[in-house]
């Protein structure tokens, strides 16, 4: 019954709508960019990005933010990672990693409703939860067999 999202045999083929790989290209994309970004900036993005104001902290805390947001940023690449790996030789796995990205922003959502974080304006990432979730489902419906085209 699941097998669209637990396949028997694992291999490259992806039993939904083609569209939905280039979208997954996308977001992997996207995820890649975001984790550098994390690792690399200055201050991981947590001033430059999500408007966490760190100049207000002691330098201790500031420091301690941005490591959170580099390892942040390494989740976040080990995951891009694995995505890659799925396009290029396990497409079968796509609608489980759709599942896990709903999860993972879902899971974001669910934590923010009772974690707060102090910002000077609305983080662009907390839109994107907002709108990544809803897409990431709409992509793991496409990925049902009944919409593979041909």
């Amino acid at each position: 019954m699941m097998d669209w999202i637990l396949p028997k045999r694992l291999d490259n083929s992806f039993p939904g709508h083609p569209a939905v790989v280039w979208i997954f290209v996308a977001l992997t994309l996207v995820t890649l960019g975001r984790s550098l970004f994390h690792m690399f900036a200055p201050d991981g993005g947590a001033q430059s990005v999500a408007h966490i104001p760190l100049s207000t902290y002691p330098a201790a805390a500031s420091s301690t933010i941005i490591f959170v947001f580099a390892l942040w940023g390494l989740s976040q690449l080990l995951m891009g990672l694995i995505y890659v790996v799925a396009l290029i030789r396990y497409r079968g796995l796509i609608p489980l990693l759709l599942l896990l990205m709903a999860a993972e922003y879902a899971g974001r959502m669910l934590i923010a409703t009772y974690r707060v974080l102090e910002t000077t304006a609305t983080p662009p990432g907390a839109v994107a939860d907002h709108l990544t979730l809803p897409l990431a489902l709409i992509l793991l419906a496409f990925c049902h067999p009944r919409f593979r085209k041909g």
